[in-house]
């Protein structure tokens, strides 16, 4: 039945677009294109609505095209995906752990789908019209390497936009032979998509066999997809991805004319570079480590062939690779048929959960740290600990972090509320221009934004990436022994106020911390009682304000990502939490319905009196104004005890008369 299914919907395709099968046999046409129908690479041959007819029809397979130098997902996804036979790609406990399973729905599968991508193409094509070709390779280098490359081989001089919707093989994104089929050797000393493939070896990572029975991998791989794998060292390390992260763009100015200038537009690979995680020699220190994280028990890692059950793969590289855009798989997720991807709503919910695991587990740490609170002011500080190997944000420039710092009363009124967000999903506060990087807080319109922020050659922000000229301001957390001393500095480097913060990257004057503190002092005059106060690091991919010059331009593809950018809704994302209470002390009216003394205090003892009337509570506070202890006497007089500390107490006495708070200095 199944098969009467497609077959009636190949002969209704072929009558109402008989220009498509002009190029290819009906039967190939059903499940791939032909490598003739490859080579010849019409380019905008199709209007859209034949060539969404053509997607539909294949809508949710793999590709299995084959070309001169790439194979399609879907003829890897023959061995190393879904089993059904249930004996490769499980765990012992009978998980799917198959590559292309895991692989299918990340924005890495996703690369050439991803709308906001093509729209920002169509924004720089469209302000830069005479670099739009240099613009398309560039873009295509990284986001739809097989098409991209595949094209330099055949001859042809740039890659169009408009082919990727009839190459099945751009349009697999960075799929299995974009990265397995990369020249090992080379990797690490090229950039900004200077790639560099072989047609006829795939390498994958060294594992245990003897080698005399390699033949037989070799000859089931070459009869199944004609390529030779190769095991090497290098495939395992950070070097396999330094081709599309970090990228160098050249500048222009705002008429187009290039100057000459380059600018770093991201350098994840040199960050990690400058950090302490490539000092390790250990997985868990390369980009897999975190990014393909390893399954340390055997797994059969292909299908159909009975031998392979002799020589499962142990550690076996899941191939999760998450990052932190969330934002992008939801939207992606809710508009599958809109889009054409592969993935299913499952593939992606299982993508977002590694996501939103990856940022709150893997990302950072945060703690909100009490300080002294005086008669006018509760102060506090919030240390951020960037646990990543590169920073935090890294990648594409329009990812930022922000802190929300929140204090309320003992009703869950709000006393003061920096980092808030507003209907629409922009943060309160910030500087229309940019926000500066702040060691102190003490208002609410001040925020801390852990962002990079590009300049153009009149030193104005931008998010025009061929306009970005110079860095204004670039205060993104940096790992754990991130140096200014480091070769890759130049590459890297802290721009702004954070360079000269003592606190940043800094601990007890020695550079390498990989953490920030930023202090808070809340005003609070006037204010008396215990209050609440939470601290959350947030993370989001596309915020609005980076959106706005892209929005601003009239273009079909850039008004179609609008209009799901505005139905998605930029949440952020929590990426870490903490919180604490506080007594605000010695800020109400006194009040002479008790004694105490002595003050200050050389035996820690102190005797509070109060006459007649029965001491209800008492409570014992440090300096930070942290509950030390607590007390509830019933009696007019009581002796207590300060803690053996010497130091400054708040003494918080509460009767039927009201409640009064003491400052008391213990000296010895």
């Amino acid at each position: 039945m199944q098969g009467n299914t497609i077959d009636l919907r190949m002969r209704n395709f072929i009558k109402k677009y008989p220009k498509v099968c002009l190029l290819t046999s009906c039967v190939a046409l059903a499940v791939t294109f032909t490598a003739a129908y490859k080579k010849e690479r019409p380019i905008g041959y199709h209007t859209g609505e034949e060539l969404n007819a053509y997607r539909v029809l294949l809508q949710g397979d793999l590709p299995i095209q084959t070309s001169d130098m790439f194979i399609g997902s879907g003829k890897c996804a023959g061995c190393h995906g879904v089993d059904p036979n249930n004996i490769a790609n499980l765990d012992s406990e009978g998980n799917n752990v198959s590559p292309s399973e895991n692989w299918r729905a990340t924005m890495m599968a996703n690369s050439s789908k991803d709308p906001f991508w093509r729209a920002k193409v169509a924004h720089e094509t469209t302000v830069n019209p005479d670099h739009a070709n240099e613009l398309v390779n560039k873009c295509t280098s990284c986001h739809a390497p097989m098409g991209r490359f595949e094209a330099e081989h055949d001859g042809v001089e740039y890659f169009q936009m408009s082919t990727l919707d009839i190459d099945s093989l751009a349009n697999d994104g960075v799929s299995c032979m974009a990265c397995h089929s990369q020249q090992i050797e080379p990797v690490g000393n090229f950039f900004s998509g200077d790639l560099h493939y072989n047609a006829d070896t795939v390498w994958g990572p060294v594992f245990d066999i003897a080698p005399d029975d390699f033949p037989m991998f070799s000859s089931a791989m070459q009869s199944f997809v004609g390529v030779d794998p190769v095991p090497h060292e290098k495939f395992s390390k950070s070097e396999t991805c330094a081709g599309c992260h970090s990228l160098i763009t050249n500048t222009a100015d705002l008429e187009g004319n290039l100057t000459g200038n380059t600018f770093i537009e991201q350098a994840t690979y040199h960050e990690w570079l400058n950090s302490t995680f490539n000092a390790q020699d250990t997985h868990e220190g390369e980009c897999q480590g975190c990014h393909m994280p390893r399954l340390n028990e055997p797994v059969v890692v292909a299908s159909g062939y009975m031998f392979l059950e002799d020589y499962p793969r142990q550690p076996f590289g899941q191939h999760f690779l998450v990052g932190g855009n969330s934002f992008m798989l939801e939207l992606m997720k809710n508009r599958i048929d809109e889009l054409g991807i592969t993935a299913t709503e499952e593939h992606f919910n299982t993508v977002i959960d590694r996501t939103i695991q990856n940022l709150q587990q893997n990302t950072a740490d945060l703690e909100l740290i009490p300080g002294t609170i005086d008669g006018d002011t509760a102060r506090y500080t919030v240390k951020i600990n960037n646990k990543v190997g590169h920073k935090f944000p890294s990648g594409y420039p329009s990812r930022r972090a922000y802190i929300e710092f929140v204090m309320t009363d003992s009703e869950g009124n709000e006393i003061f509320h920096s980092g808030a967000l507003q209907p629409n999903y922009e943060v309160s506060g910030q500087d229309p221009v940019y926000e500066p990087h702040y060691d102190l807080i003490t208002e609410e319109g001040q925020v801390q934004i852990y962002e990079m922020v590009m300049g153009d050659v009149n030193g104005n922000p931008t998010t025009v990436l061929e306009r970005a000229d110079q860095m204004l301001k670039d205060n993104r957390l940096v790992p754990l022994g991130f140096s200014t001393q480091h070769a890759a500095y130049d590459t890297t480097m802290i721009v702004g106020a954070a360079a000269n913060d003592p606190n940043f990257n800094f601990v007890n004057g020695i550079e390498g911390s990989g953490t920030d503190e930023v202090h808070f002092h809340i005003p609070v005059s006037g204010i008396n009682g215990e209050v609440h106060v939470t601290a959350r690091l947030m993370f989001q991919a596309l915020p609005p304000k980076w959106m706005e010059e892209m929005f601003a331009v009239d273009h079909e593809t850039i008004n179609a990502f609008e209009e799901m950018y505005v139905e998605e809704g930029a949440d952020p994302v929590q990426v870490a939490y903490d919180e604490t209470n506080s007594n605000l002390v010695g800020i109400g009216e006194s009040s002479d319905f008790f004694i105490i003394g002595p003050n200050p205090s050389q035996t820690g003892q102190v005797r509070i009196q109060t006459g007649n009337d029965p001491i209800l509570e008492i409570k014992i506070y440090d300096a930070a104004g942290k509950l030390l202890v607590a007390y509830q006497p019933r009696q007019s007089q009581y002796m207590l005890r300060l803690p053996d500390s010497i130091g400054t107490y708040f003494i918080d006495v509460r009767t039927s008369r009201g409640r009064r708070i003491e400052k008391v200095l213990r000296t010895a």
